[in-house]
């Protein structure tokens, strides 16, 4: 059986952090996180360094799922960064990562799930480019090697007046990806209609069953991506694809409604839910080396379409703050291992196929 203890990160891993720690961010946080729960700030700074030392748990994950507050067996049952690359290192065949970190490899592999058009900036295509960046109207590009949604950009066709010009940056830029804008589901459009508003999925194939591990919901700010850097936060979503409360982002701030539609989080159920487990099901089967991957979909009025996959899938958790859930997910992670490893099945969210078998 998986334990705990066996997902912590080795010491070449805690090493390279302990590196780069910087103690006048650490003690602000701390003193953040003190102000927030009622503790010094020297013992929340001991207690940060003890966890990430002896536990795994990254210092923006201890103020993102508010640690401060919870016991130690609330705690345990928290995935937490350097425990998700653990994982990745262990389950995602390196021969293969390529395959999602770069994004024109990805978009080749994926092809038949991404339902939109695309192409590759060279250097003689300018034709190309001009002739599809009118018939969409607005465009995105994307550096094929950036990751957090940096690299991303969006365009409007009609503001370019040297297409010639505009072909030369792209390719200075390395801006050598360029995309059909998704349309989304009305019901995530209402939220915010100027950003795709994506679910992440976290998900672990075995090499027959795909295992759901975790859900979240993004949600934008009006910016060309819905990611933290560009304004955008989350909320976790449950079996049935419903917000567990309140959203909230890696900046202590709390989200009960959404700043621009005024639409309350907690009343958000996701569209077409069973066709993303489904969806979901069938991307962990296209390269089955890479098992461990945190999908972005996003829902467009038809169904599901693939944004990207992240072969190091990052962590979205709980925050008790804004839930009032005291744990995390951390317990379905090893039962899907632990599954995986006895041959059998454990109790993670399922297809309408497999609830409708059973």
């Amino acid at each position: 059986m998986t334990s705990p203890r066996t997902l912590t990160p080795g010491l070449p891993f805690l090493w390279e952090r302990a590196r780069r720690v910087n103690p006048s961010s650490l003690v602000a946080r701390a003193r953040r996180a003190g102000q927030r729960h009622g503790r010094s700030t020297l013992g929340v700074v001991v207690d940060m360094l003890w966890q990430a030392g002896v536990r795994g748990v990254g210092f923006q994950d201890y103020i993102d799922y508010d640690f401060a507050m919870l016991t130690r067996a609330e705690r345990a049952t928290y995935m937490t960064s350097p425990v998700s690359h653990r994982l990745a290192v262990r389950f995602d065949d390196p021969a293969y990562r390529h395959l999602f970190h770069d994004k024109i490899a990805f978009n080749d592999t994926f092809a038949p799930h991404l339902q939109r058009e695309w192409l590759v900036v060279t250097a003689d295509n300018v034709d190309d480019v001009r002739a599809f960046a009118l018939r969409h109207g607005t465009i995105v590009t994307k550096e094929p090697m950036g990751r957090a949604g940096l690299g991303v950009h969006r365009y409007v066709a009609h503001d370019v007046t040297d297409w010639t010009l505009f072909h030369r940056g792209l390719l200075e830029r390395g801006e050598t990806l360029v995309e059909e804008v998704i349309r989304q589901h009305d019901e995530l459009a209402a939220l915010c209609p100027g950003t795709v508003n994506t679910t992440r999925v976290t998900t672990y194939f075995d090499g027959e069953r795909t295992h759901v591990l975790a859900m979240a919901q993004k949600f934008g700010r009006g910016a060309v991506s819905d990611q933290n850097a560009f304004g955008g936060f989350y909320a976790m979503l449950d079996e049935t694809g419903r917000a567990t409360g309140d959203g909230y982002d890696s900046n202590d701030r709390v989200y009960p409604t959404h700043p621009d539609s005024g639409i309350r989080i907690a009343d958000f159920r996701l569209p077409m839910f069973d066709e993303v487990l489904e969806f979901v099901d069938r991307l962990a089967r296209v390269v089955p080396q890479v098992r461990y991957v945190g999908w972005d979909i996003a829902v467009s009025p038809t169904g599901p379409v693939l944004v990207e996959g992240n072969w190091a899938a990052g962590v979205y958790e709980n925050k008790p703050s804004a839930t009032g859930i005291r744990t995390g997910h951390k317990p379905r992670y090893l039962a899907a291992i632990d599954a995986d490893a006895a041959g059998s099945a454990s109790s993670l969210p399922r297809t309408a196929a497999a609830r409708a078998a059973a």
